[in-house]
């Protein structure tokens, strides 16, 4: 047991486990939404099964986040294109503040009697071999927790889920890159129960692999891997990023030295003042892109900001501008890239270095390429049996670098189309508005959540 963790743990359980009555009206919930989804199905005349999956399909669920998975299972001899039809039509039926979202293949997202709900169709599997789309697999991992996860675990697991999101590692979706669901349920059935999962979670290093079933594992070049039991060529960590890793393993070790609330319940930040932000920036250049959001869905948007993020970086350091730090703010209209470059202007004239004169070949192609150049201003010379010339750059200022070639980039198929229509390239005085108070308080407060 770590030390001073038993009360804080029970407050947070009573907090967050759903009690009797609300464990009720759920269920009530879903046998409505179940009868209405059948009623949809027998239209079809189809033999479509139904399948409640998910957190609360295995009791694991956060009183404050309740989210209904219920499955279509169609016949493996239905076509996809006929499931796709069918499960849009039943979905568009049936949920209010309805969208479309896509995983291999469309479904419908929405609010059924108050509630988040996905409506998603997959075929009929009872291994994990027989897949034919990825969602295939999802009952039978609803069936595994089921099956080896014990009563007085499921606690364990709610506890698991909290603290996630309380330091800000809970979700697999590509805005978070944390944990999704069922790694944190086989997690807790691997390691038994919380206390011993973040114990052992002290000591890990990039690379860690785990599994529950034995058998080879693949290899995944990604920080943590953990082997699906239902499908021993998944890794169920796959979505987990670099720094949300680095971030639990952090917080895991803090967390056994002084346990506190607030890992499970941090402070809400307060955004601090402009004039404040303005005094921790200093002297430190930021410069920005702003662009229109596009009307995506959060799954689609932020891998292709992520993407922009990346190419924009690449594109000035090609130019040699050294880029500290690169990083964005999705806000409600606009999508900001912001850089942290170590300067904002280069010289006019850089020395740049050529082969080693003994490479007769390489060198003849420098002093050619060179010699004559319009943008040389020293013709190539040697210095230590190397060549070397100085030339203009072609881009002195990072501003004037971005304007002219961002159209250029290959940004992601959504960033490009807004791109074209317009965007703006902001230094960091445009970049200190009142909408954008909290990305900087967040970017630039380096206490960690629980902290706060």
């Amino acid at each position: 047991m770590i030390p001073g963790s038993e009360p804080i743990e029970t407050n947070v359980l009573k907090k967050i486990t759903p009690d009797a009555t609300e464990k009720k009206q759920i269920q009530r919930v879903i046998a409505t939404l179940k009868e209405q989804v059948a009623k949809e199905i027998k239209k079809t005349k189809m033999p479509i099964n139904i399948e409640l999956v998910g957190s609360i399909a295995k009791d694991t669920y956060i009183r404050t986040s309740v989210d209904i998975d219920l499955f279509l299972v169609f016949p493996t001899t239905v076509s996809r294109e006929i499931l796709q039809e069918k499960g849009l039509t039943i979905g568009r039926a049936i949920l209010e503040q309805q969208e479309e979202c896509f995983a291999e293949h469309p479904y419908v997202r929405g609010v059924f009697q108050g509630y988040k709900t996905e409506l998603v169709p997959c075929y009929k599997i009872e291994f994990a071999s027989q897949k034919l789309s990825a969602v295939d697999r999802t009952p039978l991992h609803t069936r595994y927790v089921k099956k080896h996860l014990n009563e007085s675990q499921k606690k364990e697991v709610r506890l698991f889920k909290q603290f996630l999101k309380g330091i800000g590692c809970y979700g697999a979706e590509a805005e978070i890159e944390g944990f999704s669901g069922y790694l944190c349920e086989i997690m807790i059935i691997k390691y038994k129960t919380f206390q011993q999962l973040v114990e052992n979670v002290q000591y890990w290093h990039h690379g860690e692999t785990l599994a529950l079933e034995e058998g080879t594992s693949p290899l995944f070049e990604t920080p943590l891997t953990f082997i699906d039991p239902v499908d021993s060529e998944r890794n169920v960590a796959s979505a987990l990023s670099k720094d949300k890793f680095e971030l639990f393993i952090a917080a895991c070790k803090e967390y056994t030295k002084k346990p506190r609330l607030t890992f499970f319940f941090p402070n809400e930040l307060q955004p601090w003042s402009l004039e404040k932000i303005k005094k921790v920036i200093g002297t430190n250049v930021f410069v920005g892109v702003k662009l229109p959001k596009p009307e995506i869905i959060p799954e689609n948007l932020y891998p292709q900001v992520r993407k922009a993020v990346r190419s924009i970086r690449e594109l000035c350091e090609q130019y040699e501008f050294t880029i500290l730090d690169a990083t964005f703010s999705i806000e409600k209209a606009n999508v900001y890239i912001v850089l942290h470059p170590k300067t904002r202007t280069l010289s006019k004239i850089v020395l740049h270095a050529g082969p080693p004169v003994m490479l007769k070949k390489n060198a003849d192609e420098f002093i050619q390429k060179w010699f004559d150049n319009p943008r040389t201003r020293k013709k190539p010379f040697e210095k230590n049996k190397r060549l070397y010339v100085e030339i203009e750059r072609e881009y002195t200022n990072i501003q004037d670098l971005l304007e002219d070639q961002i159209k250029q980039l290959s940004l992601g198929k959504h960033i490009d189309l807004v791109i074209r229509k317009g965007f703006m390239i902001i230094d960091h005085n445009d970049l200190l508005t009142e909408n954008l108070r909290l990305f900087w308080t967040t970017y630039l407060d380096t206490r960690t959540t629980w902290e706060r």
